[in-house]
């Protein structure tokens, strides 16, 4: 097992000016310095952070900064407020009396217009554990979801991209009839534009109903390795931006989610369609004729992290798997008094605490199918995200019995960086046989 951690702070804000702690364009600046370099703390150690403020780069002096602390993803156990001095001050996040995270939440006001800002650090989070159980049916459960839909059959309409293409890569849209007869989902097919053979990499999407743009992960196919980027609604990814708000608002938020959709009964949940069109997504891949027969690797980030998980978890073909932040992953862990995971459906929802909407949850969670998983995994995190949390990371990543390695990017929230990107790019070619 192999461990990455970045500290250099102001080296990740040069990747990170999109990111909710870094607006881009800002005239301020916060600067927070755990005193553990790597935010790590033992359990009933005191974490301490300074705080640094700058407008227009200068220390903003006697600014006066209100501060929440708490347990990650729930309400804060202590709060009050400092006067900078110099810009400069320091705050102390208590500790834990237990594995996990506590958030220190910061907020200034400058010339009437508000700042925010947010750190978290860690006690012992690889001592964390699953809330989730294991279902004494779940192997069995899914190995009947995948007979049945394996006798679906393949359909597949494959059209030529010339927008997407160029003088290195062929890039195709496709349609692939999956999980039962009429059901579709879609997605962008990459090519590199030479002879030989090449490794498949599988790419289910983050959430969300929304466009496609295969642009971003180009340079796949630019460095030897054919991509698939899956659309799993079944909705065609070249729509226009505006048609695509309109169906999500139609069954894309809060309790109309698809992600509650059928939660009740783990045979009428929709995420089962979904989990199955990522087989039948494989499927089609190992039939590419530019294919070199040996490596297929799933890889994908926040819900699409989730899915290439579950889906290696599923299927022995996957040779490696690399995700970024899983979302689905102990989602009843507030059951445990602590962060769950997205999509945070007993803080985001309303009526999901239920002993029915519970069972179904246990045969759909990431940490389940981390167990079945005997191939390398590559995970990468922030502790800053709010999204997909670093608690719920952590237990995956403690959960999986196998060759593993963990790129811990603590400054991040949720999000990664192009130079993520490129290393994730580069662990996938090390692991090609």
């Amino acid at each position: 097992m192999k461990t990455y951690c970045f500290f250099l702070f102001f080296i990740a804000l040069t990747f990170s000016v999109t990111a909710q702690n870094y607006p881009s364009r800002s005239n301020v600046l916060w600067v927070t310095e755990p005193d553990h370099s790597d935010w790590l703390y033992q359990v009933g150690e005191e974490a301490k952070v300074a705080i640094s403020l700058f407008e227009f780069g200068v220390p903003a002096d006697q600014v006066t900064v209100h501060y929440a602390v708490g347990p990650e993803m729930l309400q804060p156990d202590s709060e009050g407020t400092i006067t900078l001095d110099q810009g400069k001050g320091n705050i102390s996040l208590g500790t834990a009396t237990a594995p996990g995270f506590r958030d220190c939440w910061l907020t200034a006001t400058l010339h009437g217009q508000t700042y925010k800002h947010h750190v978290k650090v860690g006690f012992e989070p690889e001592k964390l554990k699953p809330y989730t159980a294991f279902p004494a049916d779940f192997e069995a459960f899914w190995d009947q979801a995948k007979s049945e839909a394996a006798q679906t059959p393949m359909q597949i309409e494959k059209v030529f991209v010339p927008e997407y293409s160029s003088q290195t890569v062929d890039c195709y849209l496709v349609k692939l009839q999956a999980y039962k007869k009429g059901q579709h989902v879609y997605g962008y097919l990459t090519i590199p534009k030479k002879d030989g053979k090449f490794p498949v990499v599988f790419a289910p999407p983050g959430a969300g109903i929304k466009p496609m743009n295969p642009l971003k992960h180009m340079f796949y196919a630019e460095s030897g390795v054919i991509r698939f980027d899956m659309e799993i609604h079944g909705i065609r990814p070249d729509l226009d931006k505006d048609t695509y708000q309109e169906i999500s608002a139609a069954f894309g938020n809060r309790n109309n989610s698809y992600l509650v959709n059928g939660l009740d009964d783990k045979d009428r949940y929709y995420m089962k369609k979904v989990y199955l069109s990522c087989i039948r997504a494989l499927d089609f891949l190992t039939t590419l004729p530019e294919w070199d027969g040996q490596n297929l690797i799933a890889q994908g980030g926040s819900q699409g992290g989730a899915l290439a998980l579950i889906t290696t978890g599923l299927d022995d073909r996957i040779t490696a798997c690399a995700a970024n932040h899983p979302a689905l992953s102990d989602m009843a862990g507030y059951k445990a008094g602590r962060a769950g995971g997205y999509p945070h459906l007993f803080t985001n929802f309303d009526g999901m605490d239920t002993p029915e909407k519970l069972k179904t949850l246990a045969y759909y969670d990431v940490v389940n199918f981390a167990k079945l998983i005997d191939v390398p995994v590559f995970m990468t995190w922030g502790y800053n995200d709010n999204t997909c949390p670093p608690t719920t990371s952590y237990i995956v990543y403690n959960t999986l019995d196998t060759e593993k390695e963990s790129y811990i990017t603590p400054i991040n929230e949720h999000w990664v960086s192009e130079k993520t990107r490129r290393v994730i790019l580069e662990w996938i070619k090390s692991k090609l046989k």
